[in-house]
């Protein structure tokens, strides 16, 4: 029952919940096979094309690995600074012909900050294979962790074979992956400043010695170029391979308004990854222009409780209020709380008692539910006759502002 209502309700991150690219002659054309844009704070899909179209994430892949390492560092049972070992498996000779290296090799020592920049910037197949090993006795059981947190987070059509995207077998879809993205950010926002948006990774440095140093230290500009040519954009990741074409995971803030965009299947030959970069600003610069998410600020009164021990009902909203806006809508908001008339007592805790409108000058933005905060009890005899007689006398009130 539990793992139903997690998937429903992620279900409902990937609705788009009342704004669309359709209602926008100038949506952007875009070269990728599929595409997902959405409000980071509310979940409201603002572009999709072909979403549901299964395609190998590519290095994408890694984000899932490193959602399973920040969990277990958040669990007590991993730490930032910790040394992790490094087996013949995860050295960077002993990956497959074609792999991104962080450029790992025998008796260095590492931790697993390292591993992570080696991760999020070198987007290192090498890393993505010691950070498997340390949290998994082998590769295809860090795989299994991978895919049974897919199923929980209500991702269907997502799964995994390894840990860096190196394999065609890898799957996902635009529309799945941007709301990963969301619990993403939403669960690690410390990733984005911290390994994310760094501009470039050294290693190995002298301090990480071992005979894989022989080559150099090897510095390494973080291949997601929006970080350098784009405003606002600090994340998330890259990813390539013959089977998908060019993949970009994308983040981008401005004042209180963050989206993320996922494009797959940008062409694989020739300008492949120019065009991926170019539909990805496209994208981002079209949902800044268009949208922002209004965040209301509503102080409620309390609502008269009739009959009750108490003389007051207070009210709560019963869903996030922030929400997705046109640009140019909601700059002079007004909230207007319609309260059920007569609210008498029992009432129990999340009772719906009414729905507050937020509205500005071009007309209603958005209702949601209003519930009791707690439960309220029944007055004595006296309270309820009191009140009995009160109510056959006062005015009639059809909500409150």
């Amino acid at each position: 029952m539990k793992r139903k209502k997690i998937r429903a309700l992620f279900a409902l991150l990937l609705c788009a919940c009342s704004l669309s690219a359709q209602n926008f002659e100038d949506a952007p054309e875009i070269v990728s096979r599929a595409a997902a844009l959405i409000d980071a704070e509310t979940g409201t899909v603002l572009y999709e094309k072909n979403p549901d179209l299964e395609i190998p994430p590519a290095s994408l892949t890694k984000l899932m690995t490193m959602h399973i390492i920040f969990r277990e560092i958040a669990a007590g049972r991993a730490s930032l600074d910790e040394t992790v070992p490094l087996p013949p498996e995860s050295w960077a000779e002993n990956q497959p012909p074609g792999s991104s290296l962080m450029f790992l090799g025998p008796g260095q020592r590492v931790n697993l900050r390292e591993l992570l920049l080696g991760l999020a910037v070198s987007s290192g197949n090498d890393a993505a294979v010691a950070a498997a090993l340390r949290f998994a006795p082998a590769v295809r059981d860090f795989a299994g962790i991978m895919n049974a947190e897919a199923r929980r987070m209500g991702l269907v059509k997502t799964r995994f074979t390894e840990p860096s995207g190196i394999s065609e077998n890898n799957i996902t879809t635009a529309g799945e992956f941007a709301a990963f993205c969301r619990e993403y950010v939403r669960q690690h926002p410390e990733s984005l400043s911290a390994f994310h948006s760094a501009p470039e990774f050294a290693y190995p440095a002298a301090s990480n010695a071992g005979t894989g140093t022989r080559n150099g230290t090897r510095v390494q500009r973080n291949r997601n170029t929006l970080l350098r040519n784009f405003p606002g954009t600090d994340g998330l990741k890259t990813g390539y391979i013959d089977e998908s074409g060019y993949n970009i995971a994308l983040t981008a803030q401005r004042e209180e308004t963050r989206f993320i965009a996922v494009l797959l299947g940008a062409p694989s030959g020739p300008g492949g990854e120019a065009a991926r970069d170019s539909d990805g600003r496209r994208l981002l610069s079209w949902a800044f222009e268009h949208f922002r998410t209004m965040r209301p600020l509503v102080k409620l009164e309390p609502a008269r409780l009739w009959k009750g021990a108490s003389d007051w009902a207070y009210l709560v909203p019963a869903a996030p209020l922030p929400f997705t806006v046109p640009a140019g809508r909601g700059i002079s908001p007004v909230y207007a709380a319609e309260i059920t008339d007569p609210l008498v007592a029992p009432l129990p805790e999340g009772y719906r008692a009414g729905t507050l409108v937020i509205s500005d000058e071009y007309g209603e933005l958005r209702r949601v539910p209003l519930v009791t905060r707690e439960a309220y009890a029944q007055g004595g005899f006296f309270k309820r006759m009191g009140d009995g007689m009160k109510m056959l006398f006062r005015p009639k009130k059809t909500g409150m502002n």
